[in-house]
């Protein structure tokens, strides 16, 4: 073995025979490395992965936070106020400048966590032989030497040479920039100096499989890798914002512009009517202080980065918090049907074997179950079909139901088992001699094999496929006694049999055999050559049970507005079948059917067509492109590897936990438990946390509406001097009456008819006309109660010492918030529906702490408030009832308007969602 990492990195592995490199790193074929042997090489050179660049420290991200333009405004707030004496005001400002740095850092430091823990959680799964047993483990676990299977839709976990390979085909772009699949082969490579992308029998980590199967020897891992070289050369990329802050920030620099106009025109006033520059400076402190938006984007980030973790505790893992907005916006669900919308427990339940009629019965992958026929009939020999359940698969099945592999194989396997085979066994005593791995592309799968058949050693061909395929290779078919005929004599039989098994909505597949003594070379040199002029052996009609949950979840998403449609690679009688059990709606096609239509012919079709049977990778991707040009907002789930490109496309990809390693990297989202279930809760959840984000917003925007004409008002018209509150004041409202109605509105439980709305716009942003007049309208109102409780409440009013107009509008502005919080957290719905009691507890802090900001006397001195009589506490809160009750009386015409029966024009656009916007 090579016992140094510089030496690894530099050996020719192409250039030595495949036996060579297997000596050389001390392992072996069949049984590969101990457990004790992994573990001293794992010592030796460190875990299988590539180190990343360190990210910047604490301090540099709470720099970066106290960069942003809201902070540095707060900071020259300060500054001014410990020029002019207000030294409680600087103190406070600069509290308020250190929670934002460090809940924006805290917030920062816990995204970048969950990037750490999505990265772990996305660690590939690999198969390696240890001990002689096929085992599967963390990529992050191989060591040099291990030996490795690989099959399509696997990402490379390290480096190796090829010991065995058929069909194999890897996409190397990533590594080489060749943007087609490389075919590889184990052929040793004579030239000692073969640049990287002609070494085409080593694999490269971080690669994918695109075709066919292989078994390597790993040679390098982790940053001796070619990958691991490149990477440390590389340096990390700064993650860009999502629209949705990117919008936010828009509308906070629009904000700051504004107040700072106001705070210019404030001061202008002073200075013309000859007020003292301290007084100018006060003046514009707290205009600034009331009018500077400091907690939106640290919200907007806290929310996003909550539903997140509210998304993976549903087991639904995000890679970016922009796909939390996008999850609210989904209105069309393009599903895969295996895993997702079933249970992904294939189990045989019925046979067809030589023109009769078999029964299986047993559950998921138990091995235990019996088959049972007509009675009276001949007890068959299952041997011929019995060789293609074991070797026409990959599939492993333990006695306690654990998979390793395909689950349609799995069951295979577990038939095998059911009729008195051992399929690891014959494995091992009738090896292949050649291999035509399953494609796609094609739909079926060959071995060639020395078999014991009729008492002798035949050379014999066994394909495994889709009974279409598989039927149009056949040219005879076998009888009860294993009597050849021609195939045409029992076509109309098997056609039969094959629709009487999908109309069951069971999938089937064919198998078929080809005796070929002595043509052993030529079937190893080009195996695709032989797959013709079979025999038909049987067919197997496989069920995958729904998901209890499934119909529901789809009953859900038709609720919400949200088409949902099956894409499979089933065939379309058998999708169909399921597709009406599940109650997806009409209409199913086939491949073919959809291949021959033009996208203008399928745009219009769409609406009736809700199922899709045998359908290609470049299906589903045409499919996700016309759908988002009518459009749409599409969610597309997927787990194998031709469904990579399709979910690259979709505006949400979802991947399941238990597919491919490639289909999880394309996706954005990834199922842990592979449940559509799963989808429809983390769609409920994006469209919370999108309509709390609004709430917030709502709520944020009117009160800092209200403050700006509040102080504007009150300079132009020279009310108290100018100074309508002074900037303790302000500063007490954000730091300990606003944060309560927030929490309010975060904490709210989701509406129940969250889910009865129709999908959002994702074209319409957060800060719209509509949206922007209601906020405008609520914070006008919010104002003018405050303004008219201050002009007429008795005294005189002064910036210099407490007054009672000036805290009857502090305790007017504190009440009429927390009571605004409480009806501004659902719209259009009430907010004064249950559940409310929770939300009133919350709200009954600030009350107290109103009460005492006005009463106690260490409050007063300090915020310049004086003690109410009961009188004034019942008109402030009399005046404060008038926001929710205004609020409310608004929210219910809205409602009521919309309630009212829609016109025939109306409802045209209701069908038509283009003629609606």
């Amino acid at each position: 073995m090579v016992s140094t990492e510089s030496a690894q990195t530099q050996t020719a592995w192409y250039a030595q025979d495949a036996d060579a490199v297997v000596a050389a790193t001390a392992s072996d074929r069949q049984s590969g490395l101990t457990a004790g042997e992994a573990d001293e090489r794992r010592r030796q050179h460190g875990p299988n992965e590539i180190a990343s660049e360190p990210g910047p420290s604490t301090w540099a991200i709470a720099l970066q936070q106290l960069k942003d333009l809201m902070n540095l405004m707060l900071v020259a707030v300060a500054i001014v106020s410990v020029v002019i004496g207000e030294v409680p005001t600087a103190i406070i400002v600069a509290a308020l400048v250190v929670l934002n740095v460090v809940l924006g850092t805290r917030q920062e430091l816990k995204a970048r966590a969950s990037v750490d823990a999505l990265a772990k959680m996305q660690t590939p799964q690999v198969r390696v032989t240890r001990d002689g047993t096929l085992l599967q483990l963390a990529a992050t676990g191989l060591v040099p030497g291990d030996i490795v299977q690989l099959e399509a839709g696997d990402v490379v976990p390290a480096d190796g040479r090829l010991l065995t390979s058929a069909t194999l085909e890897t996409q190397e772009a990533a590594l080489t920039g060749e943007s087609a699949p490389v075919p590889k082969d184990t052929q040793t490579l004579g030239a000692a100096d073969v640049p990287l992308g002609d070494r085409s029998n080593m694999v490269f980590q971080n690669t994918s499989v695109t075709r066919g199967t292989a078994t390597m020897v790993v040679t390098e891992t982790g940053m001796n890798t070619q990958m691991g070289q490149i990477a440390s050369m590389l340096s990390a990329v700064a993650p860009s914002k999502s629209p949705l802050q990117r919008e936010l920030n828009s509308l906070t620099k629009v904000l700051g512009i504004i107040a700072w106009t106001a705070v210019a025109l404030i001061v202008i006033l002073g200075v013309i009517r000859g007020q003292s520059l301290t007084t100018v400076l006060l003046l514009g402190i707290s205009m600034g202080v009331s009018a500077i938006p400091t907690g939106l984007p640290t919200f907007v980030q806290a929310m996003l980065a909550f539903g997140a973790r509210q998304l993976a505790e549903a087991k639904a893992v995000v890679k970016n918090l922009t796909d939390v907005e996008t999850l609210g916006a989904t209105s069309a669900i393009n599903s895969d049907k295996t895993g997702t919308l079933t249970m992904n427990q294939m189990t045989v339940r019925s046979l067809y074997f030589h023109g009769r009629w078999y029964t299986v019965d047993g559950e998921g992958y138990s091995k235990t179950g019996r088959i049972t026929q007509t009675a009276g009939e001949a007890a068959p020999d299952f041997t011929l079909l019995a060789y293609g359940l074991c070797l026409d698969s990959d599939a492993t099945v333990s006695d306690t139901g654990d998979v390793v592999g395909d689950p349609t194989e799995a069951a295979l396997v577990v038939l095998a088992a059911k009729i008195g085979v051992d399929a690891p066994l014959t494995r091992r005593t009738y090896p292949r001699v050649a291999e035509v791995p399953f494609d796609s592309a094609y739909k079926f799968m060959a071995t060639f094999h020395h078999l014991q058949v009729d008492g002798s050693t035949q050379f014999v061909e066994l394909v495994k496929g889709g009974p279409d395929v598989v039927l149009a290779r056949c040219a005879t078919a076998f009888l009860p006694g294993r009597h050849a005929v021609p195939l045409d004599q029992v076509r109309d039989e098997l056609t039969a049999a094959n629709r009487e098994l999908s109309e069951k909505g069971l999938r089937v597949l064919a198998f078929a055999a080809r005796r070929l003594d002595g043509q052993e070379d030529a079937a190893a040199a080009d195996p695709m050559s032989f797959v013709e002029d079979l025999t038909f052996v049987g067919m197997v009609g496989i069920i995958d049970p729904l998901r209890p949950e499934a119909i529901d979840a789809v009953r859900t998403a038709h609720a919400a507005g949200i088409e949902v449609r099956m894409i499979t690679g089933d065939h379309a009688i058998t999708a169909s079948a399921i597709g009406a059990e599940l109650g997806l709606g009409p209409g199913a096609i086939g491949g073919p059917e959809l291949q021959a239509m033009t996208d203008e012919d399928l745009t219009a079709a769409l609406p009736r067509l809700h199922v899709f049977g045998r359908v290609t990778p470049q299906d589903k991707l045409r499919l996700a492109d016309i759908m988002q040009r009518s459009g749409a907002v599409v969610a597309m789930t997927g787990d194998a590897v031709n469904d990579a490109a399709a979910l690259k496309k979709a505006d949400i990809g979802v991947a399941m936990g238990s597919g491919s390693e490639v289909t999880k990297q394309a996706g954005k989202m990834v199922l842990t438990d592979d449940n559509f279930g799963t989808l429809i809760t983390a769609i409920r959840l994006g469209r919370n946390i999108y309509e709390k984000i609004v709430s917030y917003i709502r709520y944020q925007m009117s009160k800092l509406f209200s403050l700006v004409l509040l102080f504007l008002v009150a300079s132009i018209f020279d009310i108290n001097d100018g100074v309508a509150l002074t900037p303790l004041m302000v500063l007490f409202q954000h730091f300990f009456i606003t944060l309560f109605p927030v929490a309010v509105i975060m904490l709210d439980p989701a509406p129940p008819d969250l889910m009865n709305k129709p999908p959002r716009d994702p074209h319409t942003p957060i800060a719209n006309t509509t949206a922007f007049g209601q906020w405008l309208a609520y914070g006008v109102l919010q104002f003018a109660v405050t303004l008219a409780a201050m002009l007429l409440a008795p005294g005189d009013m002064s910036t210099t010492e407490a007054s009672v107009p000036m805290t009857t509008a502090f305790v007017v502005l504190s009440l009429g918030s927390i009571l605004a919080g409480l009806v501004m957290r659902r719209d259009p719905e009430s907010g004064l529906t249950a559940p409310i009691l929770g939300a009133l507890k919350i709200l009954s802090i600030p009350v107290v702490v109103t009460v005492f900001a006005v009463e106690i006397g260490f409050l007063q001195d300090l915020l310049m408030t004086t003690s109410l009589t009961g009188g004034q506490w019942l008109a402030c809160l009399g005046w404060s009832l008038i926001i929710p009750v205004v609020v409310e009386a608004e929210k219910a015409l809205r409602r009521r308007r919309h309630a009212r029966p829609v016109t025939p024009i109306s409802a045209a656009a209701a069908v038509d969602p283009q003629r609606a916007r």
